[in-house]
């Protein structure tokens, strides 16, 4: 089987060197297994993002030396491939619509119990307030959830295969982990039609890839997408969760960091070697 791996920004801000970690160490591991880096650009949040940051992320990887095949796969070009998905998913009995706002869900947990989670990869963990409406009951303005105990009831024994330098070996999904510490994760959010979660493992489907290369904190959300990859019948790729790159107080790089923006290093007089050297490759 063919390596094949991506690089999946979102157009919302600068890339800084965290990304260009990420997105060299994915080019440079299909490079070494002769294999394919693709391009794509996750631009399902229509409100942030923006054609300058798009244009910006083609610049900043081409001067870093990358290459990828076209065209480049859009998500809002994909809508309806979720959809389908999401359908899928629903035809199954596993969705509901749901009405709360985050000032509901965090009233709803304002009493918390000791011991139990309130934050996983999804955020606050939802207390299920609306689980118990039909899909029929929609309308404008809800999100549709996930059951998660309707969705790990049948759940087959399910694993997938991490090579990251911390994580590294078979980690098995847990029905009752996935219940108590991620929760009725969102399919769909307010004004995309899609989330996150649904979208990247369609995605991952739709261009054949079969090595995630991404920073470890995203490892927690692994689950919830192997979990989605198992409902939906579709191919559960190796993962890789590479180290973040932090700055001086050991925070990870966010997009507000533009100190640390790839343009600020280029205009500084920075050479893609520099930058290589910067992040430890």
């Amino acid at each position: 089987m063919r390596f094949v791996t991506r690089f999946a920004p979102s157009p919302t801000g600068p890339l800084h060197l965290g990304h260009a970690y990420s997105a060299m160490l994915a080019h440079d591991m299909a490079r070494a297994a002769g294999g394919v880096f693709l391009l794509r650009i996750e631009d399902i949040d229509r409100t942030r993002s923006r054609p300058e940051w798009e244009a910006r992320i083609f610049d900043d990887l081409h001067w870093l030396g990358l290459d990828w095949p076209e065209p480049v796969m859009r998500q809002s070009d994909r809508l309806p491939a979720y959809r389908a998905a999401l359908d899928r998913l629903t035809d199954m009995g596993l969705t509901y619509p749901c009405s709360c706002r985050r000032a509901d869900i965090e009233a709803a947990a304002s009493a918390p119990q000791e011991g139990v989670p309130q934050f996983g990869p999804d955020g606050r963990i939802y207390p299920g307030t609306c689980r118990a409406r039909p899909m029929s009951e929609m309308r404008g303005g809800d999100v549709i959830r996930l059951d998660m105990a309707r969705a790990t009831a049948a759940l087959p024994d399910t694993a997938f295969t991490e090579t990251g330098p911390r994580h590294e070996g078979t980690h098995r999904l847990d029905p009752g982990h996935l219940i108590r510490a991620v929760g009725d994760i969102v399919l769909a959010r307010r004004g995309m039609g899609t989330s996150y979660h649904l979208s990247v493992v369609v995605d991952d489907t739709a261009q054949n890839v079969t090595h995630v290369v991404r920073g470890e904190d995203l490892f927690d959300a692994t689950r919830i997408h192997v979990l989605l990859q198992t409902l939906l019948g579709l191919p559960v790729p190796t993962y890789h969760h590479h180290r973040l790159i932090r700055d001086d107080a050991g925070r990870r790089l966010a997009k507000r960091d533009d100190a640390r923006a790839i343009a600020k290093y280029r205009a500084e007089g920075a050479a893609p070697a520099d930058i290589r050297r910067m992040v430890g490759l």
